[in-house]
């Protein structure tokens, strides 16, 4: 018998590698792959590919199969088995990503499928890198049973011990349903796209028969709905693409993980630069609205805000900027909308961005224009006390760098929560045209002055009178400044060099927690 030729076990078993390398990289094969791209959506490898540096994903577990032999899947094998998991780089700073493939079982998870996501959470924990989710795919594999169910508990235990720990965002890509939703939920943003990707617990389906219910996949749990209804999702996108640089640009905003700082990019917009517009901003009406982002938008690097969760409860703005290079968390109540009253959705919105950057170091700063809380048997019965209570306990918990400016009203218990003094805010500015007190004028001399005006000969102008006396006493920043509640009474056009300069100072800012396991948030 001829011998081989030297070499050809090695060639042999590098062909066998080659094999399997193509067939992990081709998902489900041709027909769908082609499926997926009709339905207006990319593939994982090409999801991850667009989303990384370019080439730098090293991919972990490509040859990974599912274990179960039942319902006829001995016969159907996929290289990956329906994720693709691994790390890369987003403009040179590690991150590690997961992106389930909808063309190998409908990307529903097995056991395997989740061991491959928690290797991922693991490592990333390991090393202080962020994780991002590509989330596309029909809930738990249906033939593997309590397997995959037990495999979805992995992952949420991972979810919840590496909050606070590394960033953890999702990209809905997809359908994502039943108890798949819940790892999203516990991340920290979570990202959607139009018209491709949905999140419920119970389908349409399921809800018809209950309750008898008539709703559509799209209103029931799209993106839309997520993120102006229901506050689940933090952003819409209007495709992958968009998704995935939305994605990328919001890594830029916060660092690896909780030890770091967020990266520092060179700015050429002057710390000092005056802005004139702001003297002007606040109507002399108090009852007058104006939009608080002109503010924010006026004072930071370049003018640009990132906005977070903008379409869910835009009586309070929150989001990300830069001042002088540094990033920072905004949180600003917003006078164009129900007169940036604070009800039941805004203060659970603000609480937990609020707790977001104290997670990861990222300075807080705070633009106040709030007359309380809004009034109203639903509010009071939905638990306005207990969720505007998590609002006060995030800034109170908060020990990262805090800086309010007061640009007009600061009323009651809304006062005390945006960031005061009083709750360890660290620098507190006001403008001229601030206003401190209880509440407003008329309401006051309506409680102090009731029977003295109802038994004056001219009731219209002695209710004038009391009002234009209590507004000259207490509609001003200057009793609070005199007790140190205000540090300082600043003309509006400095406002950017002040908040600079402030967040410098506090740069090297160290504060503690009392020791404990943890606190108990009202939830």
């Amino acid at each position: 018998m001829k011998p081989e030729p030297a070499g050809h076990t090695h060639k042999s078993k590098l062909e066998q590698l080659l094999e399997r390398q193509r067939r992990a990289s081709e998902g489900g094969g041709a027909a769908r792959t082609a499926r997926q791209h009709e339905a207006g959506k990319w593939t994982a490898r090409e999801r991850i590919e667009f989303f990384l540096d370019e080439g730098t994903f090293e991919e972990f577990d490509q040859l990974v199969v599912h274990r179960s032999r039942d319902f006829g899947l001995d016969r159907q094998l996929f290289p990956g088995d329906g994720v693709v998991t691994g790390h890369g780089l987003v403009d040179g700073r590690r991150v590690f990503v997961f992106a389930q493939d909808f063309t190998v079982f409908g990307g529903s998870l097995s056991e395997t499928h989740a061991e491959k996501i928690c290797k991922v959470l693991d490592t990333a924990m390991r090393v202080g890198a962020p994780v991002v989710g590509l989330n596309d795919s029909g809930g738990a594999r249906i033939q593997e049973g309590v397997v995959s169910l037990g495999g979805y508990a992995d992952i949420f235990l991972r979810n919840t011990l590496a909050s606070g720990v590394v960033p953890q965002i999702s990209c809905i890509m997809g359908p994502c349903a039943g108890g798949a939703v819940y790892s999203p939920a516990i991340t920290d943003f979570n990202v959607m796209v139009k018209h491709t990707s949905y999140m419920f617990i119970t389908g349409p389906e399921v809800i018809r028969t209950v309750t008898h219910e008539d709703v559509s996949k799209e209103e029931l749990g799209g993106a839309d709905t997520h993120n102006s209804v229901s506050g689940v999702a933090h952003f819409a996108a209007d495709s992958d693409e968009q998704a995935l640089l939305l994605v990328r640009e919001l890594l830029s905003f916060i660092p690896s993980n909780n030890l770091e700082d967020a990266p520092r990019l060179e700015t050429n917009d002057p710390p000092e630069r005056r802005v004139e517009s702001l003297n002007t901003l606040v109507p002399e009406a108090s009852n007058q609205p104006y939009d608080m982002r002109d503010a924010l938008h006026a004072v930071v690097d370049e003018g640009y805000f990132f906005e977070v969760q903008e379409h869910y409860a835009p009586n309070i703005v929150v989001g990300f900027a830069r001042l002088g290079g540094r990033s920072v968390g905004l949180v600003a109540n917003q006078p164009a909308y129900l007169a940036g009253v604070l009800d039941i959705d805004a203060s659970v919105k603000g609480a937990r961005f609020v707790r977001f950057c104290d997670c990861f170091n990222i300075p807080l700063v705070v633009f106040e224009d709030v007359p309380g809380f809004l009034p109203g048997v639903r509010q009071e019965h939905a638990g306005i006390i207990r969720h505007g209570a998590k609002l006060l306990y995030a800034f109170a918990e908060a020990t990262v760098p805090k800086v309010t400016v007061i640009t007009r009203k600061a009323y009651g218990g809304a006062y005390c929560v945006m960031a005061s003094k009083h709750i360890r805010t660290d620098v507190n500015f006001a403008w001229p045209t601030a206003e401190i007190a209880v509440m407003g004028a008329e309401g006051a001399v309506g409680i102090l002055y009731r029977r003295e005006i109802a038994e004056a000969a001219d009731q219209e102008t002695a209710r004038r009178t009391r009002v234009a006396e209590f507004e000259e006493k207490f509609a001003n920043p200057y009793v609070a400044a005199e007790r140190g509640f205000i540090d300082e009474i600043i003309e509006p056009a400095l406002t950017r060099r002040k908040l600079i300069g402030a967040l410098s100072m506090l740069e090297n800012k160290r504060d503690t927690n009392p020791p404990k396991k943890h606190g108990n948030i009202p939830l």
